[in-house]
This record gives structure tokens, sequence and C-alpha cells, in this order.
């Protein structure tokens, strides 16, 4: 009341006065309705945030799944796994491919295939990748040399095999079963073993061999990497698989990890030492050049894998493996087998400490027969561990 009988009205939100009850009314409708607006908008605005939000994280995850679908794909076209084709179909297509760009006359290209098409179905492999005497030509060589070799211990006879038109890029672990096993059919020890293995099997044979070991029980941790399937594919196998195959044929052999490096600059002494002791024990006499009874060794390392075939010990008692690559091909093999007095050739087998400096290495190496309970036991104990690392 102004006390002149006027009767006046605040507005309960802001403290303004009037003198119309029916003003004030609408004023304080104005303040609800704008309250009404401003908190709608706020939800609006969060409801608004949220769903953006929600559109990012279903975006990030759509983008992280295709970016692991697409590494899966290039893991399995770099290990094979790709259902590409195996060892034929890259033959055939790498031949027609040859015709295409006229280094291949289409009757060769037919006369091949038919070749190639025979020793896959008898299982065998076709030779035409292989180099035989090169052991023998090292050890009529290292006679005559008499600069800084002061020992050199070599493996049985050994044939070198490179990697064809069908398995170019992938075959090296095939090809080095192979050399191995060139090596074990000459030593009559290993008779009884190979009986059914009397002529190099084809990769594709290999592979069928893997799987026969895979269904025995042997190492199913690693069958299940590549689905228990190999046969068909361009798919790479390691150490693990050699020894599977080798025991499951009942030939002895033991696996060893040498899981980092023991020197300098990310060397492996201990493996080079490892491969003097397994050429020298037996064969310590005096002689500089020692063609031992020993298998060669398969040395893995991640991506490629070779064959050793020796060491050599230098006057200033340095080491260097003698290694057979499949990777090398036939022309340059030849050179060792016709090897001259300067042995300017054996660059291509010599691999000095400071060559090998992989993070880790694994080797497979033979030792003798086992019988059908050692073979057992090894197979039921590949199923818990497969390997012994090198510390």
């Amino acid at each position: 009341d102004t006390g002149d009988g006027e009767q006046l009205y605040e507005c309960p939100m802001c403290s303004l006065t009037c003198t119309n009850i029916e003003i004030l009314e609408e004023h304080v409708d104005l303040h609800l309705e704008e309250h009404s607006f401003v908190e709608g908008g706020n939800t609006r605005d969060l409801e608004l945030a949220q769903r953006l939000q929600t559109e990012e994280d279903k975006r990030q995850r759509s983008e992280e799944e295709r970016r692991e679908r697409e590494e899966f794909r290039k893991l399995q076209r770099q290990y094979g796994l790709d259902n590409s084709g195996g060892y034929k179909q890259q033959f055939l297509k790498n031949m027609e491919r040859e015709v295409d760009r006229g280094r291949m006359q289409p009757f060769e290209y037919h006369k091949r295939k038919t070749d190639m098409m025979e020793c896959l179905a008898f299982g065998i492999d076709d030779g035409k990748t292989k180099t035989s005497g090169v052991i023998e030509a090292l050890c009529k060589y290292y006679q005559n040399e008499n600069k800084d070799v002061r020992h050199v211990w070599l493996s049985a006879g050994v044939d070198h095999f490179h990697s064809s038109l069908g398995d170019r890029g992938w075959g090296c672990g095939y090809r080095n079963f192979q050399m191995l096993l060139s090596s074990l059919l000459q030593n009559s020890l290993y008779n009884d073993c190979l009986r059914d293995t009397t002529l190099i099997p084809s990769i594709p044979k290999i592979q069928s061999m893997i799987e026969d070991a895979w269904r025995e029980g042997f190492d199913p941790h690693g069958a299940s990497h590549f689905n228990n399937r190999l046969h068909g594919s361009k798919a790479w196998i390691g150490a693990c698989e050699i020894y599977s195959l080798l025991t499951s044929l009942r030939i002895k052999c033991q696996i060893l990890d040498f899981h980092k490096p023991t020197g300098p600059m990310g060397t492996h002494p201990r493996l080079f030492e490892w491969v003097l002791c397994y050429y020298s024990t037996d064969n310590e006499g005096g002689a500089k050049v020692v063609c031992t009874s020993k298998p060669p060794i398969y040395l893995q390392h991640q991506g490629h894998s070779r064959t050793v075939v020796g060491i050599e010990e230098k006057r200033n008692k340095t080491l260097c493996l003698l290694l057979f690559d499949p990777g090398c091909p036939s022309q340059e093999m030849q050179k060792l087998v016709k090897q001259t007095s300067d042995g300017t050739s054996l660059k291509l087998l010599r691999k000095f400490m400071g060559s090998l400096k992989e993070k880790q290495y694994q080797i497979v190496a033979v030792d003798g027969v086992l019988s059908l309970e050692e073979k057992a036991a090894r197979c039921h104990a590949s199923q818990v561990l497969t390997s012994e690392k090198i510390p």
C-alpha cells in the first residue's frame, strides 16, 4: 500500500512492483516461459552432445574394426593363409606371366606344366633347383687353403635346393627341410625311419606330411595357427613344424631357442658356440678339415630360414658359419662346385658373427633315431612345451 490508497504488487522473481495484478501475472508468466525455454534448451543441448559423442564412439569402433580386419588380411597374405592357392597355382601363374613377357615359349610352358603335374602326382621334387657336390668341393678347397682358416667342420653331404616359380617368397622352410633330408637319406642310420621317403618330396607332399604329424597329435597349438591345413596354401613354416615332422618320422632332434642376443651390438656368440660344439664333439682331432657324419642344422629367424652346413674357426679364434640359403639360385651354387683356389665364391656361404643380428634365432638339430616309445613321449611333450630357451 502506497499510503494514498493505491495497491502495489511485487514480482516474487525479480522484485519488480506493479500497480495492476493482471500486469504482474503477465510479467510472472514471462518469467516462467523464459525459465522453461532456457531449461529446455539446456536439455536439448545435452541430448545433442550425448548423441554426437555416441556417434563418434561408434565411428571410432568401426574404424578400429576396419583396421584390425585389414591388418589380419595383410598377415594372412604375408603368411600364405589367404586362400589364394598354393605351389601349383603359383607355378602356373608365374609361367603364364613369363610367356606373356616373351621370356618363355608356349611349348616350354606346356612341357614344364606336364613335368610339374607328374612330379606332384608322385609327390616328389622335380630336382630342377638342386645343386649337388658342394660339400665335397668345400672339403677339397679347405684341404688346400692355407691362409686364415685354422679348423673347419663340415656336415655330411648336403644337396642345395633353391626356391622355384612355385614357392618363391614363401618356400624357404620347405627347401631347408629338403636340404636336411638330402643328407639324412645318405646316412644308413636313418634308413628305417625313411623307408617310405626314398626320394626328396615335393613341397605339397611336405605340407601333407606335416598335416599327418599334426593328426598324430604333434604340436596342436601350432596346428591350430594354420587351421590344421597346409596343403594347397602358401603358408610359411618354421622350426616347430620341422621339429614335428622329423619327430613323426622317428628322427631324434631338438629345437633350441636363442631368444635374445648374448654379445655386443646385438650379436649371438652363444649360437656360434653351440654350433661349434655340435660339429666338434667326437670330431676334435688335429685335422684341419673334418668332414663329419653330422646332419646339417635348420636355422630360423623372423621372415627367413637357412641351413647350417659347417663352421670355420679362424686362426684368430673367430668363428664363421657356413650356410646354404634357399634364396641363392643354382647358377651361383654351381660356382662353389667349380671352386677356384682363391675361394671368392665362399662369400655366398660365410656368415660371421656381425652378419647374424636378428633379435631371435631358433635351430633344429638332428641327433639319432627314436624308438616308438620315445616318439610317443615326445608327441605328448610337444603338446606342452616345444622349445628349450638358451639363456
